[in-house]
């Protein structure tokens, strides 16, 4: 009785239509350590291959359904570019197969699809015709484009000639302009403008709004977290899940700091990826040995939600006797500007001496108050000998901090004011 239910409510229920289908698609290159090893090898000299394959994507399947905002998340080198270029026909899979309903507008990497040598106008019409719009209705649309797009007389200039943010104005006001019922975006807002990032999420609300599915890859949390329906999540081209935002930035957060494993069938264990050595100073009286962030439930990560708590962890070796080591972090933008930090002097948390052998686990913990994005985190342990500034170990730039938030207010931190808006007691008019 009961299976006989559950089929009539099936049957009955409205079946979502698949707007992007992908199929066990999988992407491989061959790298070779030389040039001439590809010419060897094409010309069948010698008895070794001479190449390493790469598996930019391995046996991905996905659904994605007409009405949709995805949003596609992992660190670099995971495949997210390779899947959005098979989907728009940009390359073409090794192994699988791609099925897209519907009309797509791609904005891909800055300068996909423009001559560099056509001014602005030139390329909207180009773009225009390669999607199968006639002359006159690019006429029609040449307003809307040049109104959102905003960048002035510089439309009538080569496109070489402008910057990424213009470059990218006009992209996307072309994009949202052909009438696309499948818009497709990677990466490519970076670049812009705060106002011209707003501008272009407060179109991705409207597009939701008029049921167009939305596919958009991005390093930026925030914005994954507070526009996608669904997310989907790849490491090294193989998809560890999909889900809802929170689970998936949570699973992002676990592979970030190593806590997923790659499949063995991958073939990509031998391909290990190079860590960039921290720039790093001192006299080396004190060692910085580990180093690590956990956010609010302990967990270690190296992205945090914006309004939490997370704590800075460090452990110090020290290799001689020093009178009152001072523990410092500090906190930069990516484009160098310091915004933050402090000092185990400063908070008056520790001011003994220490001793050869010894060795302190350093915390700091504080609330995240930080505007969601990139952050770079530094380390130090410092002092002084008699009136003499010592610098023992200091690590610049050691870690990426990702602050995820759904709400950015004005400057580098968020005042987490209260607001309040009541009405007012009526003004008498005077007698």
């Amino acid at each position: 009785m009961r299976a006989g239910i559950e089929a009539g409510i099936e049957a009955g229920a409205t079946k979502r239509e698949v707007a992007i289908s992908v199929k066990n698609v999988r992407k491989i290159y061959k790298l070779y350590d030389r040039p001439q090893d590809r010419v060897k090898e094409a010309l069948g000299l010698g008895k070794k291959k001479a190449h390493k394959l790469y598996f930019a994507l391995n046996g991905v399947s996905l659904d994605i359904y007409r009405g949709e905002t995805v949003g596609i998340i992992g660190t670099n080198g995971s495949g997210k570019s390779t899947i959005l270029k098979i989907i728009t026909g940009v390359l073409n899979p090794t192994e699988g197969e791609v099925t897209v309903d519907g009309r797509i507008s791609a904005l891909l990497e800055l300068g996909a699809g423009f001559n560099q040598e056509y001014n602005g106008i030139e390329n909207v019409y180009l773009n225009g015709t390669m999607m199968g719009f006639s002359e006159k209705e690019i006429d029609e649309k040449l307003p809307s484009i040049l109104e959102f797009a905003d960048i002035g007389d510089y439309v009538y200039q080569p496109v070489k000639t402008y910057s990424s943010g213009m470059f990218v104005r006009l992209a996307f006001a072309v994009a949202i302009n052909i009438e696309p019922e499948i818009l497709i975006v990677d990466e490519a807002l970076s670049v812009g403008d705060v106002f011209f990032q707003a501008k272009c999420y407060h179109k991705f609300e409207e597009f939701k709004q008029m049921g167009k599915t939305i596919v958009f890859v991005s390093h930026d949390l925030s914005s994954i977290s507070k526009y996608c329906d669904r997310v989907f999540l790849l490491n090294k081209g193989n998809l560890l899940g999909e889900g809802g935002p929170k689970e998936m930035i949570d699973a992002y957060k676990r592979v970030l700091v190593g806590q997923y494993e790659i499949p063995e069938e991958s073939g990509q264990k031998d391909l290990l990826e190079e860590v960039p050595q921290p720039l790093e100073y001192g006299t080396m009286q004190a060692e910085i040995v580990e180093y690590y962030l956990t956010d609010d439930r302990d967990v270690h990560t190296t992205a945090v939600i914006k309004g939490t708590e997370f704590t800075v962890h460090m452990r110090v070796r020290f290799h001689d006797a020093l009178p009152g080591p001072i523990f410092a972090f500090s906190v930069k933008n990516v484009q160098g500007t310091e915004i933050t930090g402090t000092n185990s002097m400063i908070e008056k948390a520790f001011l003994d001496s220490v001793s050869p052998g010894e060795v302190k686990d350093v915390t700091f913990t504080q609330r995240m108050s930080l505007q969601g994005g990139e952050y770079l985190l530094s380390l130090g342990v410092t002092g002084y000998r008699g009136d003499t500034f010592e610098v023992y170990h200091r690590l610049y730039d050691v870690l990426n901090i990702t602050v995820v938030s759904d709400k950015n207010t004005v400057g580098y931190y968020d005042m987490d004011s209260t607001v309040r808006v009541e009405d007012a007691e009526p003004v008498k008019a005077a007698e």
